[in-house]
């Protein structure tokens, strides 16, 4: 089977550069607030390992699958128990409670294909959480400005989604959009050092510009709409009983 993600090499050794910790840090510590409250049995977490977005899960099943073990570090590979072709997910329809997507869509060569797969397995009432760069940041704006000079700041093979269009395509396979968050607020820096000084834009960031974060964590939730019958339903008439007449015949004489 042909593979249909894009080379994400840039990704996974971008994710131990002092940014790519920073995000990384920032979205495990929410990802744990966020699915410690979700109930059910079986778990998953699609792609990039590296960020252990099932640690708080309370599921008693739980797995992390990737297309491959290369590039990785022997933690974030111990982590993988499946190995799959993201755009045909191995599992029966209707048979996971929650999917977490850290920065998968964005590196998949057919995201809608993905997402499909994802809303297949998923049980009615079943969760999403999606995890992607936000394009309307300070970093947003320093990756644009890196196209044109090839000196990028983020992974250059992605295909950075935007809140709203991820939310108009979850809509179309009938998930209703949850709780969106933003954060990572610091400038583009690349030693830990400046990004540590920036820290108290967080704060600042949450309160006057929070759609502005770096990184966005989206929720949604499957939706399985019941049959409706089309037009007003047909009233029977009732059938007025007639009334009885006796009938005399009379003989002839």
């Amino acid at each position: 089977m042909e593979a249909v993600e894009k080379n994400i090499i840039d990704l996974d050794t971008w994710l131990e550069l002092p940014a790519g910790r920073y995000i990384r840090d920032w979205e495990e510590a929410l990802l744990a607030k966020i699915t410690v409250d979700i109930f059910g049995f079986n778990a998953l977490q699609i792609g990039l390992p590296q960020i252990n977005a099932l640690a708080a899960s309370r599921m008693p099943h739980r797995w992390c699958s990737n297309p491959d073990l290369t590039n990785l570090t022997e933690e974030s590979a111990s982590r993988v128990v499946v190995m799959h072709d993201f755009s045909e997910l191995p599992f029966e329809t209707q048979s996971i409670d929650l999917i977490v997507l850290p920065h998968v869509l964005e590196f998949a060569a057919e995201p809608h294909q993905m997402l499909r797969e994802v809303e297949r397995v998923l049980i009615p009432e079943g969760r999403l959480i999606v995890t992607g760069f936000n394009q309307t940041s300070l970093w947003g704006a320093r990756q644009f400005v890196g196209r044109l000079n090839k000196n990028y700041y983020l992974p250059h093979e992605g295909e950075f989604i935007s809140p709203a269009r991820l939310k108009d395509w979850l809509k179309l396979l009938n998930m209703e959009i949850g709780q969106v968050h933003f954060g990572c607020y610091a400038p583009s820096c690349h030693t830990e050092k400046w990004l540590h000084r920036f820290q108290f834009m967080e704060k600042a960031g949450q309160r006057w510009w929070p759609y502005f974060g770096s990184v966005y964590v989206m929720q949604a939730i499957k939706r399985v709409r019941g049959m409706r019958m089309i037009g007003p339903a047909l009233k029977q008439k009732r059938v007025v009983r007639g009334a009885a007449i006796p009938v005399a015949n009379k003989a002839k004489k």
